[in-house]
């Protein structure tokens, strides 16, 4: 009755912002993200009869502003009719900051869940469980490069490419460790209802899609970068011109995206993207890792930096 899981947060390359079913949390558009190998949450979910409500803690500290929407990731996985459930939760990264924390803390969840209450679930069948708490967090089941498909009434993920067969690295600049002041899925509503550019952007989703995935099968850096720096700066024009604007950047993101672009301009094979917060992360082949490292840790504003490669799919660690 008890299990424990780690999920990695995963980078959407192609962005997925938008709903088109709030209720079944279905995307509006299709994404294609990386799994991160260095920074994970792990999850330890355990069912327990004895208990009267559902318990959770974070980093050895209660929390119960997660605990609603755990408590209905564990319905959905477990049953209604469940156990309470003892949550106890560890995170090597800032949580809620734009680094994905929500969805490596659902794929973990969903996870444990059903290994906990003994169930045999496909990879598939756990994407789709977990979507439906965190959009993104479909995506944490997988390793290396995957897309999430905007097709049918469910979510549902494919692996595009492996992590050891296309091993990119990623260095992240933090911005700020704080929590965002919007979270997305209100964000998104407003992009929804309110942005000019928010319908342009749903159509035109597939066509970057299509570039990126062909730039992922032939391993061509230089296309995955453009497509995706192009794809990140839409998502964010989207924001921008929301009423009220959602604006997630801070000074030091963008003296970020300037270091960035003096890297590209020496040669140096690196591209950037930015998720709902105000986090930078570097994208760039493995021999330039350290070099970016040292740019972006020197630009003002930075409060700390991490390099990580590509990581594997979520996985169990132990069940009891």
């Amino acid at each position: 009755m008890r299990a424990t899981a780690i999920a990695q947060p995963n980078i959407a390359l192609i962005k997925y912002w938008g709903k088109r079913d709030l209720e079944r949390n279905l995307p509006a558009v299709g994404s294609i993200s990386i799994t991160l190998r260095d920074l994970y949450t792990e999850m330890c979910v355990e069912l327990d009869e004895g208990l009267s409500a559902d318990r959770l803690t974070v980093n050895g500290a209660v929390d119960d502003a997660l605990l609603p929407r755990l408590s209905a990731c564990l319905d959905l996985v477990v049953g209604r009719s469940r156990p309470c459930a003892r949550i106890v939760s560890r995170c090597n990264f800032p949580i809620g900051a734009g680094l994905a924390s929500s969805a490596s803390a659902f794929a973990a969840t969903t996870l444990a869940a059903a290994h906990a209450a003994g169930k045999s679930l496909s990879i598939e069948a756990l994407a789709g469980l977990a979507g439906q708490s965190s959009g993104s967090a479909a995506r944490s089941l997988y390793g290396g490069f995957a897309e999430l498909e905007n097709r049918g009434d469910a979510i549902a993920v494919r692996a595009l490419c492996g992590r050891d067969e296309w091993p990119l690295s990623v260095v992240v600049a933090i911005t700020e460790t704080g929590p965002k002041a919007i979270g997305s899925t209100e964000a998104m509503e407003i992009s929804r209802k309110t942005s000019p550019f928010y319908s342009n952007w749903v159509e035109r989703q597939k066509d970057d899609l299509g570039t990126a995935r062909e730039a992922i099968l032939k391993r061509d850096f230089e296309q995955l970068a453009t497509i995706a720096e192009h794809n990140c700066l839409k998502m964010h024009s989207v924001m921008w011109a929301s009423r009220p604007p959602t604006v997630y950047w801070n000074s030091a993101t963008l003296r970020c995206l300037e270091s960035v672009r003096e890297l590209q301009g020496a040669g140096l094979g690196v591209f950037f993207t930015i998720d709902a917060g105000p986090q930078v992360k570097a994208v760039c082949l493995p021999e330039y890792a350290d070099d970016v490292r040292a740019a972006l840790s020197a630009t003002e504003g930075v409060d700390d930096v991490m390099v990580t490669g590509l990581g594997d799919a979520a996985r169990l660690t132990d069940v009891a």
